[in-house]
């Protein structure tokens, strides 16, 4: 089934570019603009800018842009498709969806149709948990044990799998999913050679779902609750879907979908270890917590969570053997610019227990009397361990030192330093020559970074049409070709001539301000067209806009900006965007405080075109100049060459006037 054209257009227009991009990461109100850390590349310094007015995006950082549509398409990894019902989902749109034919239909993206078998899978564990009597006596009992509401089994989806071979597979097989795309998914184990379809991978089991920023379900964490020790022996206590196309399990942490309001609006959040520490806290009120699921902490999930916050606090049982092993990976946040603290519970319980033993408000307290950085919380175990021996405490100093210089803030760094010697007894002075020593070699021996995952291109071909066309889609919506990558490596920047820079100057006035009345009934547009007749383009992309302004033009109509913006050509979208992201804003001080006012360029426009005008000319008089001396090389006879250098003369007297004209000083 296919999303029609008029359900599209519904999309478009409700999507709001500041609320969807929102979702996924912290904007701050910049100017007329919103501005964030790109989601798309590792950066310190904010790039990503977002326009509400012509609902369009744009990192300055790596090139991501785009609109609503894109942006839920870039982040998620998602099909076109997806993308729309994402968005339709989200401001209560109801889908009205076309026939497609068999030949549309197959090529409905593998990835959606992972979504889709997955979305439900966990319907009917859900189902199974509430509706059949197994799960009612063994999954439900255990929940409502561990006191989960059942507002909170709903927030989190929990479910119950049957403890039977084939359950689920059976009424998927029914239902008309194949049981490639259910083993693609990690739902089915399918045997080499085995002449059956396979078995369920999740049996006799509670179900905790496990989604993705946007809500989707990606994947599913199941604990088992046999009270036969026999049989549960030889079977992990947690089973966890595998990797697949939608699941990187380094990417995820379990929670986010549920704790990123939280997470955002308290500008802070906790990490626990485990699904049941996630639900426990939340339980007890405290929504902004996020889990790691049992695996390390990797760069992915920090930044992950550094989309919503800069402040994190981690939280650890008494396992001191696992802390300390811990701690070992940890300057991976520091190095992200994160605000690390940590907080340690007595031996014998997790935050889960501990909740669970105290209640929501004296768990609240504890946390707030028992956060210590992580510098000071990692120094006073150090030291602890180190005793007086003279030779562990120096190591405990180089240790410190060493997590100490990956905070990419030289203020903060300077800040624990001071700490720190006051903690270790030593020299400040001498820590921070230590630490420049390992900053110095830090900077020489840094590979260059690798683009993460999210910066490399889907794959999804695609109708070219598709992404800003109103037109009909192929058979599921699917993506358009131009998946756009941002480039966040080092790409050589073109040679390019004056001209060329010329002819894009004077399009983007077009593009740009091309509607706008310089005087009444005279446009940008008639007004510059008139002064160029005669002048074609030598840029193809910049000839084919200026064709089509002129084609238009005749016809009485100028084109407007927004045909650009969702032009079905992605070169000319992508110009058109980066033609209308402004990088910089002008600050407030200049005319509040300094009585300095900053001319708008749409206030200027009359002079604007003028001098663009002027510099085109002269750039394209230049161009017949080089030509004529190229000319001038290969004459035959004097004659020529007189009658060239002649013609090159006539140029450079026009070009003299125009440089004049606009104050140059060389002609």
């Amino acid at each position: 089934m296919r999303i029609n054209p008029e359900t599209v257009e519904r999309i478009k227009q409700a999507s709001d570019i500041v609320e969807v991009v929102g979702d996924f990461v912290s904007l701050k109100k910049k100017g007329a603009n919103y501005s964030a850390c790109c989601p798309f590349h590792n950066e310190k310094t904010p790039s990503f800018n977002v326009n509400p007015v012509r609902q369009i995006y744009k990192c300055f950082g790596c090139g991501a842009a785009g609109d609503s549509i894109k942006f839920v398409m870039d982040i998620d990894g998602i099909g076109y498709g997806e993308a729309l019902r994402y968005l339709a989902d989200k401001y209560n749109i109801e889908i009205e969806q076309e026939e497609v034919t068999d030949e549309e239909a197959l090529r409905q993206n593998e990835r959606e149709s992972l979504y889709i078998i997955l979305n439900f899978a966990k319907n009917f564990y859900v189902q199974q948990l509430h509706e059949s009597d197994e799960g009612q006596a063994v999954g439900l009992s255990y929940f409502k044990e561990r006191g989960f509401t059942g507002e909170i089994r709903k927030k989190f989806e929990l479910g119950y799998s049957l403890d039977t071979w084939d359950a689920f597979s059976k009424v998927a097989l029914e239902k008309g999913y194949s049981s490639q795309l259910l083993e693609k998914a990690g739902l089915l184990i399918h045997k080499e050679g085995s002449q059956t379809a396979g078995y369920d991978r999740f049996r006799g089991r509670v179900i905790f779902p496990i989604h993705n920023v946007a809500g989707k379900v990606i994947a599913f964490g199941a604990r088992i609750l046999k009270t036969d020790k026999s049989k549960a022996a030889n079977q992990p206590k947690y089973l966890n879907s595998p990797e697949t196309d939608v699941y990187h399990k380094s990417d995820v942490l379990y929670g986010i979908f549920q704790a990123k309001n939280a997470i955002r609006q308290l500008d802070h959040c906790y990490l626990v270890e485990g699904y049941t520490d996630v639900i426990s806290l939340n339980q007890g009120g405290i929504e902004n917590v996020v889990a790691s699921s049992g695996t390390s902490l990797t760069v992915e999930q920090i930044r992950l969570i550094g989309r919503f916050t800069p402040n994190v606090t981690i939280l650890y049982d008494g396992d001191i053997a696992g802390i300390k092993a811990a701690l070992r990976g940890l300057d991976l946040v520091l190095e992200e610019g994160l605000n690390v603290s940590i907080v340690l519970f007595p031996d014998g319980d997790d935050p889960d227990s501990y909740v669970r033993k105290v209640g929501a408000e004296a768990f609240k307290i504890y946390l707030k009397q028992n956060s210590k950085d992580f510098i000071t919380f990692k120094t006073e175990m150090l030291l602890q361990d180190a005793g007086n021996d003279p030779f562990r405490l120096a190591a405990v100093i180089g240790d410190v030192v060493n997590s100490i210089v990956k905070i990419p803030d030289a203020i903060k760094r300077q800040v624990f330093f001071h700490r720190t010697s006051e903690m270790l007894k030593v020299d400040e002075q001498m820590l921070i020559t230590e630490g420049n020593k390992l900053l110095r070699k830090l900077h020489t021996q840094k590979p260059q970074e690798r683009p993460s995952r999210q910066n490399q291109a889907p794959e999804s071909p695609a109708d070219l049409d598709a992404l800003f066309s109103g037109d009909s889609f192929s058979g599921s919506n699917e993506p358009p070709s131009d998946f756009f990558a941002p480039n966040v490596g080092h790409t050589e920047v073109p040679q390019r001539s004056k001209l060329y820079y010329q002819e894009e100057a004077f399009i983007r006035l077009l593009v740009v301000h091309g509607t706008r009345e310089l005087e009444p009934t005279i446009t940008v547009c008639q007004y510059v067209l008139s002064e160029i007749e005669g002048i074609d383009f030598k840029d193809s992309v910049f000839h084919h806009l200026l064709v089509l302004f002129r084609e238009n033009f005749n016809r009485n109509h100028v084109l407007p900006t927004d045909y650009f913006l969702h032009h079905h050509e992605p070169e000319i979208r992508n110009l058109t965007i980066d033609w209308l992201a402004t990088k910089y804003e002008l600050s407030e001080l200049w005319s509040e405080k300094y009585e300095i006012f900053v001319p708008f360029e749409t206030d200027v426009l009359d002079k604007t075109a003028f001098i663009n005008i002027l510099r085109l000319k002269k750039a394209f008089i230049e161009e017949k100049m080089k030509v004529c001396l190229q000319q001038a090389v290969h004459a035959r006879t004097e004659d020529e060459q007189t009658a060239i250098m002649s013609e090159f003369m006539y140029y450079k007297g026009i070009s003299m006037a125009a440089a004049k004209e606009l104050g140059s000083v060389i002609g």
